[in-house]
């Protein structure tokens, strides 16, 4: 119950988390920075071809060094710095060659955006200084020397670009720490949540083991006694019953060691009973009286270990229930390993007088309800189904159980 609980929580927890595949995220950014220089390729051609003087042989080669720097930007943000120092050299040397024409280009200023946004420490500072000097150097070339114009033009066409770049990354780093933020405290909140689970199944365990034990052990006790003190010395239903009684107390006060040692460690606990177990099983339910026919159907195969726990308390219930409701005469338990799911199937003949009853009261109301209710909850949790009624024009009740095959652990 504990180590369910505790999935479910962790599964809950886990949909908090924001799953990034970073692969189209590369893929998106790839096409954006084709798109990006695509537009600032035709937006500086045309400017170049608008401005400047009729294109000839020297022009034509300032027009293809446009087009070289420009189709940079579409490069990996690796190279950032160096398409930053083409399009630094790229400012000056148009000054040279066209004089007159604007201290900047398109790419030049998405040059420093990508420099500020991808690089950091000395490259990051060493392109920002390399487009200030490419824009300082080309407007000098081109004749400006007033200190404020050419500051306020330094500024905007290199280190404003450079700073939005900057901001940019910093504002994502930013999102991203408070992500991780929100992710470890999901952990921390994982982490409570498992030691508070501890810390109750602990106490339950003490309480199980401090109100039940003490009377279990009694009703043992004095269940051996009084056989012992029998005038028959083994012989007669007294004697039979106070035996059942004493084998019946043994074997709970076995189930709640398990238990407690379930609730101590968990799934972790190597004491949970299993299909193995069965035939130990039956030989506590013939004390009682119940002739348990078992057969197994193909070879047994390991079982997922909370499937092979589960069925085993199904079958632990499948007998209660024909001991309380049967006739008491027999039963019989089939276990069939499938290539893909394992079944067990009890069936036991229905005691004079409840037929009627249980063809007239719903599925849930009758005297089997809270078992059958038990039966499927455990199955369901696990991926199974449970099937149970009449069988046999209504003379035998058949319990059948489900569950997927899975490999053991």
């Amino acid at each position: 119950m504990f180590s369910s609980v505790t999935a479910l929580a962790r599964t809950a927890a886990r949909r908090v988390h924001r799953s990034e595949d970073d692969q189209p995220v590369a893929r998106s950014l790839a096409r954006q920075s084709i798109v990006v220089a695509a537009a600032c390729l035709v937006t500086d051609v045309v400017s170049f071809a608008t401005r400047g003087p009729d294109l000839g042989p020297a022009n034509l080669v300032f027009l293809a060094g446009i087009v070289v720097a420009d189709a940079a930007l579409a490069t990996s943000p690796r190279l950032s710095g160096w398409v930053a120092l083409v399009h630094a050299v790229l400012v000056p040397v148009l000054a040279v060659a066209l004089p007159g024409r604007s201290a900047s280009t398109a790419g030049q200023l998405v040059a420093g955006y990508r420099a500020g946004a991808w690089l950091r420490g000395r490259p990051a500072t060493g392109s920002l200084v390399v487009l200030a000097a490419g824009v300082l150097s080309s407007l000098l070339i081109s004749g400006l020397s007033e200190p404020v114009t050419v500051l306020s033009l330094v500024v905007a066409n290199a280190l404003l670009p450079w700073l939005v770049g900057r901001y940019t990354t910093a504002r994502k780093e930013y999102v991203d720490e408070l992500r991780n933020q929100r992710e470890a405290a999901v952990r921390d909140a994982e982490a409570e949540l498992d030691q508070a689970l501890t810390r109750e199944r602990e106490a339950i365990a003490i309480d199980l083991h401090d109100v039940i034990a003490h009377h279990v052990s009694a009703i043992g006790v004095h269940a051996t006694a009084a056989r012992l003190n029998l005038v028959d010395h083994g012989t007669g239903p007294v004697h039979t019953s106070l035996a059942a009684v004493e084998g019946s107390s043994r074997a709970a006060m076995i189930d709640l060691r398990r238990l407690l040692s379930l609730l101590h460690e968990g799934e972790a606990s190597p004491d949970q009973p299993g299909l193995a177990k069965l035939p130990d099983l039956f030989d506590g339910v013939r004390a009682s009286g119940l002739q348990v026919s078992f057969v197994v159907y193909h070879d047994p195969r390991p079982v997922q270990r909370g499937i092979d726990t589960m069925l085993y308390r199904v079958v632990q219930e499948m007998m209660t229930n024909a001991l309380r409701h049967g006739d008491g005469g027999t039963a019989r338990v089939e276990l069939e390993y499938g290539d893909d799911h394992v079944s067990v199937t009890a069936r036991n003949r229905i005691r004079s007088g409840e037929e009627h009853s249980r063809r007239d009261v719903p599925a849930g109301h009758q005297g089997m309800g809270l078992g059958l209710d038990g039966m499927r909850k455990r199955a369901e949790a696990l991926g199974g189904s449970v099937q149970a009624g009449p069988a046999g024009d209504g003379q035998y009740w058949q319990t059948t159980v489900t569950m997927p095959a899975g490999s053991g652990s």
